[in-house]
């Protein structure tokens, strides 16, 4: 079975309806989970702490989603 990792990360945006980091250096990087219930409890807990800050915002990205294994690898992955 394969793994459908998670990765919550946020910051603070230039603008609240975009998606464009102020300070890219300060992202904070939650954590990288095994399942998209434990990224959205993380998810939820981060958000939850910044709901006063509206340019504050938390993401969750579908890195399963970023790799086909069944695709031939590319000539940079296979460096390393």
């Amino acid at each position: 079975m394969a793994q459908r990792l998670h990765l919550v990360f946020g910051g603070e945006l230039v603008d609240p309806s975009k998606n464009a980091f102020k300070n890219v250096d300060d992202i904070h990087i939650v954590g990288m989970f095994p399942d998209y219930a434990t990224a959205h409890d993380a998810w939820k807990e981060n958000a939850q702490k910044t709901v006063d800050n509206a340019h504050m915002r938390y993401f969750i990205a579908h890195i399963h989603r970023l790799r086909d294994e069944e695709q031939e690898a590319s000539s940079t992955e296979e460096l390393g």
